[in-house]
């Protein structure tokens, strides 16, 4: 078995902010949505492993390591790798894969796909906000990320009903998408902390791991199926496991 790098070592420097990516961290593609799009093409899948689907897609990907990382269109040519593996991991035999592709086009298009509140991350997040170090999400998203986040019922930016954090930044809206450090310069001055002292916790190495990286950002990888192999990051399998290696 391969050991997987310890975050508490990583993460040894004093914590002065927290990151947070939103797809594949909070949110995942809606079960129902998928299946009923690929029902529609004649292709039966296992919803139980739409889950991990998502994670298996995110690593081939991530793999590939060519194409944008934008995640405001998943239908296109760069994002082909991880339908492929998405497709697979659900269930649909090798020789049925092109035609569902083109079905599941359906559901990648859909505006409400993303809506599935990820349980365990959305009861951790009062921990994490409890630590009392300024929580910011930053996601490679399509304008509406925020909004998102507040249908959903995770948090809002500022005082109100929901968990409060202090900045959503959305690739759309600042018009710069992780990898690129730009984004992360933006979540650091809306925070007030060098990036040193901050941590981004995300499901991609190509564009979490690599960006917080490049902007001087703390990363861990959030792996809850563990299917990174990688020694030079760190990984989370769970939103739980952060708050301890931030503290003091």
């Amino acid at each position: 078995m391969i050991e997987r790098p310890s975050p508490g070592r990583a993460l040894a420097a004093r914590i002065g902010a927290i990151f947070l990516d939103v797809g594949g961290v909070f949110i995942l593609p809606d079960h129902g949505e998928m299946a009923a799009a690929l029902a529609a093409g004649g292709f039966v899948i296992d919803p139980d492993r739409l889950d991990l689907a998502h994670y298996a897609g995110i690593a081939a990907w991530d793999a590939a390591g060519s194409g944008p990382a934008d995640g405001g269109d998943m239908v296109g040519d760069p994002w082909r790798d991880y339908i492929l593996a998405y497709l697979r991991t659900a269930g649909v035999a090798e020789d049925e894969l092109a035609a569902a592709v083109v079905a599941s086009r359906v559901a990648f298009r859909s505006p409400t796909l993303w809506s599935r509140p990820i349980a365990g991350s959305v009861a951790a997040l009062p921990a994490i906000v409890a630590t009392g170090l300024p929580v910011a999400m930053v996601s490679n998203a399509d304008g509406r990320v925020e909004e998102l986040l507040r249908r959903t019922g995770i948090c809002q930016v500022g005082p109100g009903p929901l968990i409060a954090v202090v900045a959503v930044v959305d690739s759309t809206v600042v018009g710069i998408e992780k990898p690129h450090p730009g984004i992360f310069e933006i979540a650091l001055a809306a925070v007030g902390v060098e990036p040193g002292r901050a941590v981004h916790v995300g499901d991609s190495v190509r564009a979490d791991v690599a960006g917080a990286r490049a902007a001087g950002v703390n990363p861990v990888h959030f792996d809850p199926f563990r299917l990174c192999r990688r020694h030079d990051h760190s990984h989370l399998a769970s939103l739980a496991e952060l708050p301890p290696l931030v503290a003091g």
